[in-house]
């Protein structure tokens, strides 16, 4: 399918999910993240989710990194084209900005080549780890900024799309994503 097709499709499969169904999926994705052999690295980057665009809740997550005594770094929207990265602690305080995302009002700036872990929000993905979102652009340039090994998770509630058509070569695929099913492996070992 192409990117906007799977956009609708998956837009609209998420609204239909109840409070119940995000919070049940969500805490299976956090377990499951358990699984992954990256509990050596220290710094995570993880997305806060849009409440009204039914996105996987990462507060299971963010508990467990910060159970585990790791930097837990969050994203805010700084331009059209450009994130910001704050380290999480006790004194960070969040607003909402205009596209209803938590983010972090200031704090403690963690530069993009400092990330061991980038957690991902997405709409759909296929296979081969290509993953699509809301189509701005914001984690493939961040993204680009990253150290060469960064591991690249993303998370869905949905399972993988047999292929998305219309890759860019500026798209940067998925090192895995997790489902509330099943972890997903695009690593070539």
């Amino acid at each position: 399918m192409l990117k906007k097709d799977l956009r609708i499709t998956y837009l609209k499969l998420r609204s239909s999910l109840t409070p119940a169904q995000v919070s049940s999926q969500s805490i299976a994705v956090a377990n499951s993240v358990l699984k992954l052999p990256i509990w050596e690295n220290q710094y995570f980057h993880i997305f806060l989710p849009i409440v009204q665009k039914v996105e996987i809740d990462t507060e299971g997550i963010i508990s467990i990194l910060l159970g585990l005594d790791k930097n837990v770094i969050v994203p805010k929207i700084i331009t059209d084209t450009t994130l910001e990265h704050y380290l999480l602690t006790d004194n960070t305080k969040f607003t909402t900005n205009s596209l209803n995302i938590p983010e972090p009002v200031d704090g403690i700036t963690i530069a993009p080549n400092k990330l061991d872990v980038v957690f991902i929000p997405l709409l759909a993905f296929d296979e081969l780890g290509n993953r699509i979102g809301y189509g701005k652009g914001y984690y493939d340039r961040f993204l680009s900024e990253c150290k060469d090994d960064v591991i690249k998770i993303g998370l869905s509630f949905f399972e993988a799309e047999s292929n998305i058509e219309d890759v860019d070569a500026t798209d940067i695929p998925l090192d895995y994503c997790i489902t509330p099913n099943k972890v997903y492996s695009f690593k070539i070992s």
